[in-house]
């Protein structure tokens, strides 16, 4: 199972690395239970690396690698790389009406499922991997 390591380059949110980190830690083996349709890479993995970013520098690497210069919450590369938008995190919380570091570790979960080969382009897959990404915050972030 990979390991998993959190990097802050950001200071829109503070956040509570430490919380978040044993979020994810708690979070990998259920994803794990849980693989997509699709070619996984997480189980291979050696590290998990998972970096908090603005929107200007989502944005940029959205628009380099995805051809879409516009911001977006998370990014996972096959590699074992999730890049999380804090921003974006703070709008979305917002609109849920729940705390952003909450919207982080749902990022968090969806960019594990990501490397578990889910994927969200098909409706249908889309579907299927919201709700377990929902199931896995339940447990490891309770409302």
């Amino acid at each position: 199972m990979p390991d998993i390591e959190l990097f802050d380059h950001q200071s829109s949110l503070p956040l509570d690395l430490a919380r978040l980190l044993e979020t994810g830690r708690y979070a990998l083996p259920m994803v794990l239970e849980t693989q997509g349709p699709h070619e996984a890479e997480l189980a291979s993995l050696e590290t998990v690396e998972v970096s908090f970013v603005t929107d200007e520098a989502i944005a940029a690497v959205h628009g380099q690698f995805m051809n879409d210069p516009t911001p977006t919450d998370v990014i996972t590369f096959h590699h074992g790389e999730i890049l999380i938008s804090t921003e974006t995190a703070m709008r979305e919380a917002t609109e849920g009406g729940h705390s952003s570091e909450r919207e982080c570790a749902l990022y968090l979960i969806h960019g594990l499922l990501h490397l578990n080969g889910h994927q969200d382009s098909d409706p249908a897959e889309r579907a299927a991997m919201h709700a377990r990404q929902e199931e896995i915050l339940a447990c490891v972030w309770p409302v």
